[in-house]
């Protein structure tokens, strides 16, 4: 008999009002997978998140976990006072038990052990992801939940940190569960996308969802972005096509 994934929701409705933000969603995430969700702002990503997460009560459908896994949880920002005294230490430690040698290693494993002692508003944009995911790795996750884990981070950092979190996967084994707006960039690190609009557009490996009508209506740009992403990406001798074109950019 197959195991249980990691967690599912199943047919979920959540509304505010009068105004459905998501209607009959469903997805699994599995022991050793990682699933994606895209979908344009507003299209009920983080709502979806938070009603896994517990964090939320729908108006219809059903979320559960397997019994006795752990989750990990990244959240897209953490809002932090500018001027309070809290370093990179001791803000990995807010409600996380670890001794000095665990985060020191955890943060060995995301590739920021330079700024265990630095003050949080010290750290770039892109350690700071990392950072978050550190904290969320602290618990050892058997589920991993990243809420746009790129955030503010620029194209070549956003390809490091996604090629990240699937090493940690690999490491580790455990079911990942992210969301991200652009699916060219995050496609070499998914096994599943789920495009979300308030209910579910499609679904399925990354390549058949980049050919999907329905993603590429809900994308007509991503489309020819993805299109240049796959055909350019990491030939050898040649930069990333989308790299390049955002480069000439912001150069003006």
């Amino acid at each position: 008999m197959p195991e249980s994934p990691l967690a599912y929701a199943s047919d979920i409705t959540v509304r505010y009002g009068a105004r459905t933000v998501l209607d009959q969603v469903s997805l699994t995430v599995s022991e050793g997978e990682i699933v994606t969700l895209i979908g344009p702002n507003g299209a009920g990503k983080s709502t979806l998140v938070r009603v896994i997460l517990g964090l939320m009560r729908p108006q219809a459908g059903s979320v559960g976990r397997r019994k006795g896994i752990t989750l990990g949880y990244a959240p897209q920002r953490a809002l932090i006072d500018p001027v309070l005294p809290l370093s990179v230490e001791r803000f990995l430690t807010l409600g996380v038990r670890a001794t000095r040698a665990q985060l020191e290693a955890v943060l060995v494993e995301v590739g920021v052990a330079h700024v265990l002692e630095s003050p949080v508003q010290a750290v770039s944009g892109g350690e700071f992801q990392r950072v978050l995911l550190a904290r969320a790795l602290l618990r050892d996750p058997d589920l991993l939940i990243l809420d746009e884990p790129v955030q503010g981070v620029d194209v070549r950092g956003q390809e490091e940190l996604y090629a990240l979190i699937r090493r940690v996967r690999d490491r580790r084994g455990c079911g990942i569960l992210m969301v991200s707006h652009d699916l060219h960039l995050v496609m070499a690190a998914t096994d599943r996308v789920v495009c979300l609009d308030r209910s579910v557009c499609c679904s399925g490996e990354p390549g058949a969802v980049s050919n999907d009508p329905a993603y590429r209506a809900l994308f007509p740009r991503a489309t020819a972005e993805l299109a240049l992403y796959t055909h350019h990406h990491h030939e050898a001798g040649s930069p990333c096509a989308i790299c390049h074109l955002r480069e000439e950019k912001d150069h003006g």
